[in-house]
């Protein structure tokens, strides 16, 4: 491990997590971004040197440069890192590093859920005196951070494969939550592509290495049967070595028993909706379980994990009105959450989605309609916004205006969110619950929201 290190574009969610498990280490960390953050003061408060704006002069000549895959050639801080020749390392790269310790290492991986199931899998592990270390890509609510470093024996983490960089990695647990197509702008065949690209992670992982896999996702089955070179575990509701049974959804709570070859292993209950929620625990089970772990003694903190920030996230309440953040962007992510939303029988659901990425939408154009159309009940409504380009450029005829147009009986907010928030207030009444779905600015919805509650109250 070098002993010094420069992010640019630190105060992401990402790559503020690998800075502060560094600085915890004793490493020296700098960096920059373009705006202040909490999380950029929080790299602060533990002696990180942070830089608004990015320029030459920031970069330390000493230092190993760490960049995400957003970060250009045309970068200043980027250009005279190559021209000194100081090493440039991926974020994925930082992480493979830091992944080859001493410590047993379990990556959550696949196209959802990785965040939750990380997170919970942390949660868990810290509410039972295990001392996880972690870096996962959302902040755990209860202890405010998205990683954390302690000499504890594990190392938890989520491995993205949204730019083919999981194959970098070889955890000595791996669990497959799902595959499906997204990504397509890197993945140009689809979940074939997908396939490919996890067929050769398969490959380079350890002998020893033990690969759990959710037997009921098609695409995991696909990768099953593709590359059978390898001993899989599998878990799901049924015909797997792990199940979970006498599954009981309630209003606030899912109850569930865990079954290990027919044996019992536990009971759980989550305070997370929905049936994918059973799954990512499930999951996490599973793990523990093959790493050892007593599960009837971390079993009892599932109950408490409230979620993930910008997982089904409760954020604001006035009026009778409570407002979700969500992070779904993609079809699979949105049913879901909005089949979870179907337990708020007494309350009228706005669902507000704003599309990421223009590619992602030309590409899955129908799967949005089918998934949308779920929620669209006499009582309900579905709000959609301006698409959220992540960078990308515009496409001739790829817009929300006619995305909502094909839908029907949607309604189409344009503008920036203060706008979609202005337009949106006035016709939300008591008992309603707004859910902001995508992962560009629909997460900052409820904030827009109270400021234009806020303005309206002055007039």
């Amino acid at each position: 491990m070098n002993k010094k290190y420069h992010f640019i574009a630190i105060g992401g969610v990402g790559m503020s997590g690998l800075a502060k498990y560094l600085l915890q280490q004793g490493v020296e960390v700098s960096g920059s971004d373009i705006s202040d953050s909490k999380y950029v003061q929080q790299l602060r408060e533990l002696g990180g040197k942070i830089f608004i704006g990015h320029s030459a002069e920031n970069v330390p000549a000493d230092a190993v440069i760490v960049v995400s895959s957003a970060i250009r050639e045309t970068n200043p801080e980027l250009k005279i890192a190559r021209e000194r020749n100081q090493t440039v390392f991926h974020r994925s790269d930082l992480l493979a590093e830091i992944s080859r310790s001493d410590k047993c290492f379990i990556g959550f991986s696949g196209t959802h859920g990785k965040t939750t199931t990380s997170g919970m899998t942390s949660y868990v592990l810290s509410k039972a005196g295990l001392k996880p270390s972690y870096v996962v890509g959302g902040i755990i609510p209860e202890y405010h951070t998205n990683a954390e470093y302690t000499d504890g024996r594990n190392f938890i983490a989520e491995l993205d494969e949204s730019d083919g960089t999981i194959v970098k990695y070889a955890p000595d647990i791996v669990v497959v939550n799902n595959l499906e197509a997204d990504h397509l702008d890197f993945y140009t065949n689809g979940l074939e592509s997908v396939i490919d690209t996890f067929t050769t992670f398969m490959k380079g992982l350890k002998p020893t290495s033990k690969i759990l896999i959710n037997i009921d996702n098609y695409g995991v089955g696909l990768l099953k049967d593709s590359y059978t070179d390898c001993n899989y575990i599998t878990y799901g509701l049924k015909d797997a070595e792990y199940t979970a049974r006498n599954i009981s959804y309630n209003y606030g709570y899912t109850t569930f028993d865990v079954y290990h070859n027919d044996i019992l292993l536990t009971q759980v209950k989550i305070i997370l909706p929905g049936e994918h929620n059973v799954y990512n625990a499930l999951a996490v089970i599973s793990a523990l379980s093959e790493d050892g772990v007593d599960v009837k003694s971390v079993a009892p903190y599932f109950e408490t994990f409230t979620g993930m920030g910008r997982r089904f996230q409760r954020v604001a309440e006035f009026d009778g009105i409570v407002v979700y953040d969500d992070y779904a962007h993609h079809p699979t992510e949105i049913k879901s959450t909005l089949s979870a939303m179907k337990s708020f029988t007494d309350k009228q659901v706005v669902a507000v989605f704003q599309p990421h990425r223009y590619t992602r939408l030309q590409s899955l154009w129908d799967d949005f309609k089918s998934a949308l159309h779920n929620v669209l009940t006499e009582n309900d409504r579905i709000i959609v916004t301006d698409v959220y380009a992540a960078s990308e450029d515009a496409i001739d005829g790829i817009n929300s205006e006619k995305f909502t147009a094909e839908l029907g009986g949607a309604e189409y907010l344009s503008g920036d969110m203060h706008e979609v928030a202005r337009k949106l207030l006035p016709t939300l009444k008591e008992n309603t619950v707004v859910i902001g779905l995508g992962a560009g600015t629909i997460t900052n919805l409820a904030k827009e929201l109270k400021s234009v509650r806020e303005e309206l109250a002055w007039k």
